[in-house]
């Protein structure tokens, strides 16, 4: 289970604590603040703390003494304009805090998005928890012939089935050498930070990711993306229904200029009007390379 009965209790008397404050807050993240969302078979998402909101955003395009001083719509407005021309500052003004629980080989993925602050469970200090990732029959695939980093087609049953207890026989064996070389009765006692190095990839962390509205939607953009690997993907569509409690305005804007667009080269722009006046082009004359070519038709045709 991805929480014991203490967590949870823990995290049920952290939600019944109230405050008065002055800040501006979110009925609908209020809602599901602390609450531990799951992902993949150990792992989960809960928001730990957030500041500002849509008028957030407004009031620090428009540098405002206060904040509900236009229309709603006027507030709309503002906000897709300022995601359709990639005006990016004001949404650096909010910020939210994640507490995730991960694999390893996910988090080290994760951390290459170097624009948020991250504290990391330290296996250093404390003892790792006896928690792997194991990939669902569906999600087992080969590797892809056309994707260097990619899968392809679906194990059969019996492959994965056969590739399944290797992943969990690995993890149970190394966790099992790690706790012997912890043993300070029967084991030599090592070090933490020298027992761990022996733990599979797929064993879960946990960290602190706090992080602010624009990149967070530069994060989301790239990990929801269906060629983004499955398991950071999870995430990521966690992490997309919590942003649009957060501010969803700006996430409405955020999946019709982002998430929902295409970037198109000056050289396809210029194909795509040649087609629009009824000339002939093909991959010969377009001067695109095979796969630009192919990436063209697929956004053209679907």
């Amino acid at each position: 289970m991805p929480l014991t009965d203490a967590q949870r209790t823990e995290i049920e008397e952290h939600g019944q604590t109230t405050a008065t404050t002055k800040r501006p807050t979110v009925p609908a993240l209020e809602e599901i603040l602390f609450k531990a969302h799951p992902v993949l078979d150990h792992g989960f998402v809960r928001v730990i703390d957030y500041m500002g909101d849509d008028a957030a955003i407004v009031q620090a395009a428009r540098v405002s003494y206060g904040r509900g001083t236009r229309k709603v719509s006027e507030d709309t407005g503002l906000i897709r304009y300022l995601m359709r021309h990639r005006h990016s500052t004001p949404f650096e003004m909010c910020e939210i805090k994640f507490h995730i629980k991960l694999p390893i080989f996910i988090a080290r993925q994760w951390i290459r998005h170097r624009t948020a602050n991250v504290n990391e469970y330290s296996a250093r200090y404390s003892i790792m928890d006896r928690e792997f990732y194991l990939p669902s029959p569906e999600h087992m695939a080969a590797q892809s012939t056309s994707n260097r980093q990619g899968r392809g087609d679906v194990l059969d049953a019996e492959t994965a089935a056969k590739v399944m207890n290797l992943l969990r026989d690995d993890a149970i064996r190394c966790y099992d050498t790690y706790e012997n070389l912890l043993d300070t009765d029967n084991g030599p006692g090592l070090a933490r930070e020298l027992a761990r190095m022996n733990l599979t990839l797929n064993t879960y962390t946990q960290w602190y990711w706090k992080v602010d509205l624009h990149n967070l939607m530069h994060f989301l953009s790239l990990r929801i993306d269906p060629h983004a690997q499955y398991e950071i993907r999870a995430y990521a569509e966690v992490m997309l229904s919590m942003l649009e409690a957060w501010v969803p305005i700006a996430a409405t804007a955020f999946k019709e200029y982002r998430v929902g667009a295409v970037t198109f080269s000056a050289t396809m722009i210029s194909l795509l009007r040649k087609m629009l006046a009824g000339e002939t082009v093909t991959q010969e004359n377009s001067g695109l390379s095979r796969r630009e070519w192919d990436e063209f038709q697929k956004v053209l045709h679907g």
